[in-house]
């Protein structure tokens, strides 16, 4: 029987790409209820994704987990950070943005980071985690899959030379920040069975 886990997000994307991941484990992620809506304060990735988990097991009653990742850019002092989906009013524009503030630099060392937080039907901490995928901004946009800043970012697992955007699905979810992730929340969830 499948186990059910609410992962907390409004984004249908992410949870696409985390039961793609999970395929086979006999886990199964479900959307939080329509009312989720946390006020995302924190200070670090941690703390957003305690905030979403805790929010989505006080809506739901079920075991719940929850991300929050984003794109730390290292000549930016780390931004956008935490602030990665609000960097600027929708993913072309944010994109935008990016090359034009690295246009005259460099350095393009950066990576994706993802914290995951996975909290009991109460709200208390099972398991935290952070999953990381390092690289660097191209000088342009190429690839159509995935979402965010995929199209700009260049892995270093591919030694710079694709995009995550593209690549597939499957090669992106080997990778990436998430994927990292949320492997080490199934292996501490299958010890638990």
């Amino acid at each position: 029987m499948k186990q059910s886990i609410v992962f907390a997000t409004g984004n249908s994307h992410k949870l696409q790409e985390i039961n793609e991941i999970a395929k086979g484990t006999g886990i199964e992620f479900v959307l939080p209820p329509d009312s989720f809506n946390p006020n995302e304060n924190g200070t670090t990735f941690e703390e957003n994704s305690l905030i979403k988990a805790q929010e989505a097991s006080r809506l739901s009653k079920m075991i719940s987990l929850a991300d929050d990742s984003g794109l730390c850019v290292e000549a930016l002092n780390g931004a956008p950070g935490i602030y990665s989906a609000r960097y600027a009013d929708s993913p072309q524009e944010r994109i935008d943005k990016l090359l034009s503030v690295l246009k005259d630099t460099d350095n393009r060392n950066a990576k994706f980071v993802c914290a995951m937080t996975l909290v009991d039907k109460n709200g208390n901490i099972l398991f935290q985690t952070r999953g990381e995928c390092f690289g660097q901004i191209a000088y342009k946009q190429s690839g159509v899959n995935g979402f965010g800043y995929d199209p700009v970012f260049l892995t270093k697992d591919t030694d710079y030379k694709q995009t995550m955007a593209e690549m597939s699905e499957e090669e992106k979810n080997k990778i990436s920040h998430r994927g990292r992730a949320l492997r080490k929340v199934l292996e501490f969830l299958n010890t638990k069975k």
